[in-house]
């Protein structure tokens, strides 16, 4: 079943990128071997180990030649591994590279074609570049419609993908309307007590909370950590993407003692499952800098803005819209400190980027992290 891992974001959850690692059997034991490897520091969360063992399954690879199906395995996962590290950058000639093999030697109509446009999706969608994203992953809808039919859980999971895209461009209603449809197959498939269920759960919450629906969102929220902490124990970077998804949402209620726990065990356990430099671990970040913020305590707020910019301008570059978002909250920290000259430095760059990257009409206005829990959370997919 294509799905984003719940992860970035939670995707990092709702957009599904192609090519879920698990055991293979081919001719070529080095390739099957490094593949293997891959697969179990996958799940294990030990990506900089998958990453090796995957470049190692792709060197293998080719001497099977340039269009060996097992390349075009190798790529996709190791497109995946580097997306779920947030190097963007990275992923897409690994993504366009396999895109580009499968088309050539399966067709454009391939269901292999399908998973690699999503992944491109993916990577797109985090670079705002949506008019880019979106003929891709309505590419790959309609491929894995045709040839799997409507209720199949792989359509399911396309579904899923463009409610993300929608939802970044604060496209609401379509996005809820994808949300449940998609959330509507998985359930008749698996159930209720699924991982799968659960991200499209989660990212529905997200959109009834930016909607102003927060009883509704608060219960989707909730189920989708119960499910989480049930089937992956309560360490999981996936269960950290629901805490910090429902502390978030008590802090824009006021819910300040509630949120703080939940924000900080979610901080606490991405930055053990990933390090101190994931756009996950900066996502938290900036949620507890907010309910610092919203509480006064703008000392303790100011280095985790700070941090969360340094990882934003690292993964996404210095004049994308989480950068932007991130200026704004700083600023108003320094604001608030009575340091008007420096906030005045940040909220100038920030108007830059937004003018350049958006115009001044985008819905967003960059300030809401809950997109990017949708991306980052989806990172698993067939």
């Amino acid at each position: 079943m294509t799905t984003f891992k719940t992860a970035w974001a939670t995707i990092l959850g709702a957009v599904v990128l192609a090519g879920q690692l698990g055991m293979a059997s081919a001719q070529g034991h080095e390739w099957n071997d490094a593949l293997k490897a891959a697969a179990r520091a996958w799940d294990e969360s030990r990506y900089a180990d998958a990453e090796q063992s995957l470049r190692t399954a792709v060197k293998e690879a080719e001497k099977f030649g340039p269009e060996d199906r097992r390349l075009v395995m190798s790529l996709s996962r190791l497109g995946t591994v580097l997306y779920s590290q947030g190097r963007f950058a990275e992923a897409e000639p690994v993504y366009l590279r396999a895109l580009a093999i499968v088309e050539k030697t399966l067709g454009p109509g391939h269901l292999g074609v399908a998973d690699s446009l999503t992944g491109l999706g993916g990577i797109y969608l985090m670079q705002t570049k949506y008019s880019e994203a979106e003929p891709l992953l309505d590419r790959s809808l309609a491929i894995r419609e045709k040839i799997l039919g409507a209720e199949h859980p792989d359509v399911a999971s396309s579904l899923n993908n463009l409610g993300a895209l929608y939802s970044f461009q604060g496209k609401y209603a379509q996005a809820g309307l994808l949300y449940r449809r998609s959330l509507e197959i998985l359930e008749k498939v698996y159930g209720q007590q699924n991982l799968d269920v659960a991200a499209v759960v989660s990212n529905l919450g997200i959109v009834y909370k930016s909607e102003g629906r927060n009883a509704e969102a608060e219960g989707l929220l909730k189920r989708a950590l119960m499910v989480r902490q049930a089937a992956l124990g309560r360490t999981h970077a996936d269960v950290a993407v629901s805490l910090y998804s429902l502390g978030g949402l008590y802090n824009s209620q006021g819910r300040f003692v509630e949120a703080e726990p939940l924000l900080k065990q979610a901080l606490t356990i991405l930055e053990k499952v990933h390090g101190l430099e994931h756009p996950q671990v900066a996502i938290a970040l900036v949620h507890l800098g907010a309910l610092y913020g919203a509480q006064g305590r703008y000392a303790e707020a100011e280095p985790l803005f700070k941090r969360a910019l340094a990882i934003w301008e690292r993964t996404l570059g210095p004049e994308h819209r989480q950068v932007a978002g991130t200026l704004r909250r700083l600023a108003k920290t320094y604001e608030a400190e009575g340091k008007y000259a420096e906030a005045e430095l940040l909220l100038t760059r920030s108007l830059a980027i937004v003018g350049k990257d958006l115009g001044p009409s985008d819905p967003g206005l960059l300030t809401d992290l809950d997109n990017y829990t949708i991306v980052l959370t989806q990172k698993r997919s067939k």
